[in-house]
């Protein structure tokens, strides 16, 4: 063995890459919690057998050591000017210190290198749990805190390597388009199909949505036409530009929108306003996302607003009980 490689420390990805398996479950091994994750006693002993060869004996001593609780717990958010990423980071806050925790609290602005930047520095204040709320890779930053010995909860979105609260997008959806649907056929004498604006296809939250509201059209016997769908993402200016595009193009426009937020509402208006074909007073709107503010603009859009009272309980619960299984708990939204 050469000096260099007698000098390199070994990491928990060097032990997991050896025996064949994940970072996670290296992690589970060495603090003594593999039964829990249901990892068999022929993995557990391949993993330590292994740690003992790779010298890593001081690493779990050291690991043991830095267990001692440091009552902080951490969260990473996605943004600040979004009432309802606001109204999380306030509540977490507060609920929080009355659990005699002391929060720590970041965003990240939706950038990966950032997500995983901040959960390298709270975990070099020793947090004991990372609280990972929209992040665009959750089991990323999972795998990186259960290297460290760190719980993770995902909050928003869901990961697979840790559990979830989330709203259930689906239903919330669903129900959010039919009241759209009836108000169409309440102002304007016809259910015609919707148009949905906002969103990233491929993230689980707009996937979920779309399938609500493909359901509810289905629901109604209407036909929903591919180009109807608009997943510009969340920017406004996005919205905006989407819709003069759309606009331009001939295709036909629906009376009624489903706005996937009230970031991308604000564009919607905008170009209603500034440069649609239409009148505001002609569209029904529906939003999935709630800002008492639209109310002053108007009896004609529906909103969704995410129980961020009950995810929070419900993450809480999971921390005190101990429960970090990968299980996804949906919490029903509110109609507006």
């Amino acid at each position: 063995m050469s000096l260099d490689r007698q000098q390199k420390r070994t990491t928990i990805y060097d032990l997991a890459e050896l025996a064949g398996t994940s970072a996670s479950a290296v992690s589970a091994v060495l603090n003594g919690n593999w039964k829990k994750r249901r990892i068999s006693k022929q993995l557990a002993e391949k993993i330590t057998r292994i740690a003992e060869e790779q010298g890593y004996a001081l690493n779990m001593q050291a690991s043991l050591l830095r267990r001692e609780k440091s009552h902080i717990i951490g969260m990473i958010v996605p943004k600040y000017d979004n009432r309802y990423f606001g109204s999380i980071v306030e509540l977490f806050e507060t609920m929080a210190r009355d659990k005699g925790l002391f929060p720590l609290i970041t965003c990240t602005r939706r950038d990966p290198a950032l997500e995983i930047e901040a959960a390298r520095t709270m975990l070099s204040y020793q947090v004991d749990c990372v609280i990972a709320t929209g992040a665009t890779d959750p089991d990323r930053i999972t795998e990186l805190c259960a290297a460290a010995g760190v719980r993770t909860i995902n909050l928003d979105l869901p990961g697979k390597l840790a559990p979830s609260v989330i709203s259930d997008n689906f239903a919330g959806a669903r129900e959010l388009t039919r009241r759209i649907l009836v108000s169409c056929h309440q102002r304007f004498g016809a259910m015609e199909p919707l148009m949905f604006v906002g969103g990233r296809g491929g993230d689980h939250n707009t996937m979920e949505r779309l399938r609500g509201f493909r359901q509810a059209h289905a629901d109604h016997g209407i036909d929903l036409e591919d180009h109807r769908v608009i997943a510009c993402g969340y920017a406004p200016e996005k919205a905006q530009s989407a819709l003069q595009e759309r606009a331009a193009s001939g295709l036909p426009f629906s009376r009624g929108m489903f706005v996937n937020s009230t970031i991308t509402l604000e564009g919607v208006l905008r170009w209603v306003r500034l440069a649609g074909p239409v009148s505001e007073q002609e569209f029904a709107l529906g939003c999935f996302d709630y800002d008492p503010l639209v109310a002053l603009l108007g009896d004609n859009i529906e909103m969704v607003r995410q129980d961020v009272p009950a995810m929070l309980t419900r993450m809480f619960e999971l921390i005190e009980l101990g429960n970090f299984e990968p299980n996804v708990s949906e919490i029903p939204p509110v109609l507006r």
